[in-house]
């Protein structure tokens, strides 16, 4: 089952004995695969001799390819166990970490424990009621249609939609130092939305960490963390198929009820500060992966072609904002105390009832917007 992921796999990661073994397939967009292993590499450092034995296959493209329909069949082998950054309902790709959470160093964002505590005090530079009342989205709108519809929503000279809209142009940022993309400088609207690209984006977790409200435009995929996040608590949903309408709404809702609407931007930046904060990524890393060994049938051992890692090897020839960021994102020491407790995974009547709270919100704020609508078309 293992070898069957191959297929797509940039990479194959053997641990045995505490020690890392690569083989590489395929070249990774960028340095994804670089700082991925990196992070593992580090996982390693903080908790040694508790990361059991395993083999798997990592995958660095966004979109999730183990679809289940292909495993329903009573003749259908089993599904190959495959690690990647996001799935979605449909796939059964497991879920880890991004990249980006020890650095992005083609676009200088920062390894994120120390990018967290920039955008702690990025957000106190503007009160909420002092920033402006609309919503903005900053990005690459060429890697999907929907970003490209979202651009619609603009203003213009026939019409408001309450959204601030920028394209960004990241060849251009780079050749500029990088001055108009600081993350921590970015809190400045009362509200920001949240858009896929071709799938997740990692951009997610830097929106849901000002004190803005979130706007999250209908996603298809989920990453380690998104799932638990709740609308009307953490974040303001939006319509996928009529964008600028539900924006606009979103935001005179938001501007008339001031006080709630500081509430859900204060909710999402704290449980981004608290319940995202590094230590717990690598104690998710720990117990997904212990959980994965217990279920592999055969002893790992180091591939014929799989070279070692380990982080000096790594860091030292390594080059600027790659090396800088590996520098800052290296775990010193052991971790003396243990990984935080695995909760009990949740019963199906209690999961069913969390995820019908969840659509019964979203059809909610849907009604009070095709009211809204409703009410316009009256006046007019």
């Amino acid at each position: 089952m293992v070898g069957r992921a191959k297929r797509t796999a940039n990479f194959r990661l053997v641990i045995v004995k505490g020690r890392a073994y690569v083989e590489k397939y395929q070249r990774a967009f960028q340095t994804r695969d670089v700082f991925t292993l990196w992070g593992i590499l580090q996982l390693l450092r903080r908790y040694p001799g508790q990361v059991p034995d395993l083999e798997l296959m990592f995958d660095c493209v966004d979109w999730p390819v183990i679809k289940t329909r292909d495993y329903r069949r009573s003749n259908a082998s089993d599904p190959p166990p495959l690690f990647r950054y996001c799935s979605d309902d449909d796939s059964l790709d497991i879920v880890f970490p991004d990249w980006s959470f020890w650095g992005w160093a083609e676009i200088n964002i920062k390894p994120w424990e120390s990018l967290l505590r920039d955008l702690k005090e990025g957000n106190k530079r503007i009160r909420w009621m002092d920033r402006e009342p609309y919503a903005y989205w900053k990005g690459n709108p060429t890697v999907a249609v929907t970003r490209q519809e979202l651009l619609k929503c603009n203003v213009s000279e026939n019409q408001d939609w309450n959204a601030r809209v920028y394209a960004q142009d990241w060849m251009r940022e780079s050749q500029e130092g990088y001055k108009q993309s600081d993350l921590a400088s970015q809190c400045n609207h009362r509200y920001k939305i949240y858009i896929e690209g071709s799938a997740w984006s990692v951009s997610e977790k830097y929106i849901l960490a000002c004190d803005s409200v979130s706007f999250l435009v209908k996603p298809h995929y989920y990453d380690f963390f998104t799932r638990s996040l709740k609308p009307v608590h953490h974040y303001w949903p939006i319509r996928d198929d009529d964008k600028c309408r539900s924006i606009k709404f979103a935001v005179d809702w938001g501007n008339g009820h001031k006080k709630k609407a500081q509430e859900i931007g204060k909710a999402a930046s704290e449980f981004i500060q608290e319940e995202l904060k590094m230590d717990y990524v690598y104690d998710y890393m720990f117990h997904l992966l212990n959980q994965y060994a217990k279920l592999l049938t055969f002893k790992p051992i180091r591939p014929r072609h799989a070279v070692e890692l380990c982080s000096e090897t790594m860091a030292c020839p390594a080059e600027g904002l790659q090396k800088k960021f590996f520098k800052e994102s290296m775990v010193k020491g052991p971790k003396y105390t243990s990984p935080c407790t695995m909760p009990p995974p949740f019963d199906p009547p209690s999961l069913h009832a969390f995820l019908k709270t969840k659509e019964n919100t979203i059809k909610q704020v849907e009604l009070w917007e095709k009211k809204f609508w409703e009410n316009q078309n009256k006046q007019a």
